[in-house]
């Protein structure tokens, strides 16, 4: 049986991450970690700071809260050798130096989607970056993301470009000379442009754009409720022992 606690238990992804792990067989939700109380505490108990955790008392440590919070949370997690995950988005490079670091030793995965199919898409993404003459993306959100583009897209966007360099593939020229708005061809990012849209009612939504002599092909992956994340979290908590040192993204997992 492996015990979870959950950092930012209290918010909406929180709250679907701690129901779906309360619902299986072989994880023990074990302790909710909130500065407000969480709705449902799902037979867990709730405490309102890391520091109020027995370490004797978990397995595995998730955080869905904010950037500031997962820092934290891994400088404690590092200096217990206790595994960890994070689904928070917006690390530096700074950030990932130094988990490296930290973790040496330990398990820590970071991943900026936990939806399987989201994971997938981007794979399929990288295997066709190789074949087409352009490609851009197009990320749509719900209105209360405070962060563009996603990390998602971020992520795709250096995974392409890797891609195309290996295969040997030249930079993509830009056709576009005149730009009486700036910024309408949304950001580049390693010479991929990346489109941020914000709608209500939307959750989480990726079409990557190829396009090549006389056809195209369009990879969209299409996260409708939050719940699709609970399945890529549950995969990370199983494996996450297997994984030595810093993972970034789910991908290595399936």
């Amino acid at each position: 049986m492996t015990r979870v606690a959950v950092v930012g238990a209290a918010g909406r992804m929180g709250q679907i991450i701690a129901a779906a792990m309360a619902g299986q067989s072989d994880i023990a939700l074990s302790v909710l970690i909130d500065v407000r109380p969480p709705e449902l505490l799902f037979g867990a108990r709730h405490v309102g700071s890391l520091d109020e955790v027995d370490e004797g008392t978990i397995d595995v440590l998730v955080d869905f809260s904010t950037v500031e919070t997962a820092r934290q949370t891994a400088t404690w997690a590092a200096a217990r050798g206790i595994p960890t995950i994070i689904g928070t988005t917006g690390f530096t490079d700074a950030d990932f130096a130094q988990w490296r670091a930290d973790f040496e030793n330990g398990h820590l995965l970071v991943a900026a989607n936990f939806a399987i199919g989201a994971v997938l898409a981007q794979r399929f993404a990288v295997e066709a970056a190789r074949y087409f003459e352009r490609v851009e993306i197009i990320e749509y959100h719900h209105d209360r993301k405070v962060d563009a583009p996603s990390g998602t897209a971020l992520e795709t966007a250096k995974k392409i470009a890797a891609a195309r360099t290996t295969s040997g593939l030249a930079p993509m020229s830009e056709p576009t000379t005149r730009e009486p708005s700036v910024g309408s061809r949304g950001a580049e990012v390693d010479g991929i442009r990346i489109h941020a849209v914000r709608m209500p009612a939307m959750t989480a939504h990726q079409e990557v754009i190829f396009g090549g002599v006389g056809e195209g092909l369009t990879l969209r992956h299409d996260a409708y409720d939050r719940s699709s994340f609970a399945a890529g979290v549950i995969l990370a908590v199983r494996h996450i022992r297997r994984f030595p040192g810093l993972t970034v993204g789910l991908d290595p997992l399936l």
